[in-house]
């Protein structure tokens, strides 16, 4: 039986490249009808949000700003890592895992001007409708008159940089998933290639370099838009590869 990732290339190369049955079955050593039959592979029905949680983070988010605060005011070597703020957040009683935290003091950060690396960018050139890079912020807002941070989907396109977001109260799998059906609707099409970083709603295991073994149910969203999901290789999100 045919993996997903083998499904998913065949079914690009044909309908999206416009490379014939034979050629395909040639070169991946298949037959004629195992590759007709990847192309026609009914991919599952795209889940539909209709409720969302309150993040666990949510009620700890005052009290880990605070922190990141005072940290701030205080010699670079005695500042908490991220890992550490995570740990005194679990005496606090947080019950969530470390990734949220970890973003959050990262995006914090980044918002504060305290730069956590220094980072040299290459300019890169790519054709119209080649790439689109995906990831997560998240932003303060208020809501009823009550401050709440959300989470926001950002889509690029390499060549045009528009972009377009989606704000959601929490970063979910199915939110990932609804984000892009929205994010395709307003660009009126679907790049060849999504790049993310290490998202653990989208990436089961990091292997070499930027290879990425997909999750299983988002790669039925590619197959469905047929694009082609490959990771940053890096740790910051708005690095295209």
């Amino acid at each position: 039986m045919l993996s997903m990732e083998f499904i998913a290339e065949i079914r690009r190369r044909h309908l999206v490249s416009g490379e014939s049955i034979s050629s395909i079955a040639r070169s991946l050593k298949l037959s004629r009808p195992t590759v007709r039959k990847a192309v026609k592979a009914q991919v599952e029905p795209l889940y539909q949000r209709h409720c969302q949680p309150t993040p666990k983070l949510g009620e700890f988010q005052e009290q880990l700003t605070d922190w990141l605060i005072l940290d701030a005011k205080l010699p670079k070597r005695q500042r908490r890592t991220a890992q550490r703020l995570f740990e005194c957040l679990q005496v606090e009683g947080y019950q969530g895992s470390y990734g949220p935290v970890q973003r959050f003091v990262r995006n914090w950060k980044q918002q504060a001007g305290t730069p956590t690396s220094k980072q040299v960018f290459v300019p890169l050139v790519f054709p119209a409708g080649e790439t689109c890079q995906f990831d997560w912020s998240h932003e303060v807002v208020v809501l009823g008159g009550i401050s709440q941070t959300i989470k926001v989907a950002h889509f690029r396109l390499a060549y045009s940089r528009q972009m377009f977001v989606a704000a959601y109260p929490r970063e979910t799998q199915e939110m990932v998933l609804d984000a892009h059906v929205k994010a395709f609707a307003f660009f009126g099409g679907v790049p060849k290639r999504m790049v993310y970083d290490n998202l653990k709603t989208v990436v089961d295991t990091i292997l070499v370099g930027k290879e990425r073994q997909f999750n299983r149910r988002f790669l039925t969203l590619a197959n469905h838009y047929l694009f082609e999901p490959v990771g940053s290789g890096r740790k910051s999100g708005w690095q295209y590869p």
